[in-house]
């Protein structure tokens, strides 16, 4: 009896490690928001998809309007306008009810206009645009460093929001 018993033990055990449950990548990694922007900037669908699986494992507030984000950002990379809208859509109700329940909240608004801005126009998301530049412009000093970095970096390609406005 002891050696069924040893038997199931081992082969729970070497199930669990043949399956990379210890290994480094499944660690939880730690959110970072300049690794967040620089995924947003870069556009790169595998750490796009890389940073949205960091985004569900950590603790990490305003999670949903991370996650939008980049799902909205995925959009404009997968092929297939099918899949490229259900992204889009799925990516903007996150962001919109993030923003819903934190109105106040800069970085949000500053991730919608990012979005607003360079969305296609079919897709009808351009309405906050001039209210969320206001609002980053009213608070961008008041944002942690790195925010205010990635505000600054989107400066220089943006149409509406200019760096000698911050």
């Amino acid at each position: 009896m002891k050696n069924v018993s040893a038997f199931k033990y081992f082969v729970v055990l070497a199930l669990i490690v043949t399956s990379g449950f210890f290994s480094p990548a499944h660690a939880q990694q730690k959110f970072d928001k300049a690794e967040f922007y620089s995924t947003m900037a870069k556009g790169d669908l595998t750490a796009i998809e890389s940073q949205i699986e960091v985004i569900k494992t950590s603790p990490q507030g305003n999670k949903e309007g991370y996650e939008g984000a980049l799902l909205m950002r995925k959009a404009g990379l997968v092929k297939g306008a099918k899949k490229k809208l259900g992204f889009f859509k799925e990516g903007r109700i996150k962001l919109e009810t993030a923003i819903l329940a934190s109105p106040d909240n800069t970085e949000l608004r500053f991730l919608r206009l990012a979005i607003e801005e360079n969305a296609p126009k079919i897709v009808k998301y351009r309405k906050d645009i001039e209210q969320d530049k206001l609002f980053i412009q009213k608070n961008f000093k008041s944002q942690p460093q790195a925010v205010q970095h990635a505000i600054m970096d989107y400066t220089k390609k943006s149409r509406v929001l200019h760096a000698e406005d911050l």
